[in-house]
């Protein structure tokens, strides 16, 4: 049983590249974008952080010394940032993880390999692009069109982060449950952790994450 603050970490290798000084890069996720100046991912074990390679030594000797002693003094640190930074972004949002769902069952959620891959090109031509860094992934199919998607947004040695999709006309239908559940049990059948994170502000995103009985573990702060 993983602590609280161990799935932090394996969050935060989701979520970022990193290089050999574990300094954050870019998101881990085509198209590759550059990450966040700070990332504090806070648990109730304690918190992980972690900083922009594009950040000078001076200014993260700095940021360590407020994080060290109170990592969630956003006021703190977005002063020490402004010094030399322009900030545009301020983001928080839960981070989940999902229990053993290896043995619910799922009604129509559909495995999407190689094979029929097709499927997804349609409605959903970027996972189809991206189909290798995608896997796994599990659709739902009516009248002849994807209608729910979940599939691996990031992932790294350890585990896969979930991208749920389900299209506004089919709400309401528990398909975003069935497709996440199945895409999170072929997750844990590979050995792998299931994990899930949202903003606070996407409120379709928390209640999907209360309907699935998601476990919450901690809260990311990320800083652009």
């Amino acid at each position: 049983m993983l602590s609280d603050l161990e799935l932090m970490r394996h969050h935060v290798k989701v979520l970022f590249k990193h290089n050999t000084e574990n300094r954050i890069t870019v998101v881990n996720e085509p198209p590759y974008d550059v990450a966040p100046l700070v990332f504090i991912g806070t648990t109730r074990d304690g918190s992980v952080v972690r900083y922009s390679n594009s950040l000078n030594a001076d200014i993260v000797e700095k940021l360590e010394h407020v994080t060290r002693t109170n990592p969630t003094d956003l006021g703190k640190v977005i002063k020490v940032l402004s010094i030399d930074y322009e900030l545009n972004d301020l983001s928080f949002g839960p981070a989940y993880v999902f229990p053993n769902v290896r043995e619910r069952s799922v009604r129509k959620a559909i495995k999407v390999t190689y094979e029929n891959k097709e499927l997804l090109k349609p409605h959903f031509p970027y996972t189809f692009e991206d189909f290798d860094y995608k896997q796994s992934c599990f659709v739902i199919v009516e009248d002849n069109i994807v209608v729910s998607i979940c599939c691996s947004a990031r992932k790294s040695l350890m585990a896969d982060e979930a991208s749920v999709f389900t299209h506004e006309d089919y709400r309401g239908r528990s398909y975003g449950i069935d497709v996440t559940n199945a895409w999170a049990a072929e997750v844990q059948k590979q050995g792998r952790i299931a994990l899930y994170s949202t903003s606070w502000n996407n409120f379709v995103s928390q209640s999907l994450a209360r309907k699935l009985q998601l476990i919450q573990y901690g809260t990311d702060i990320q800083i652009s």
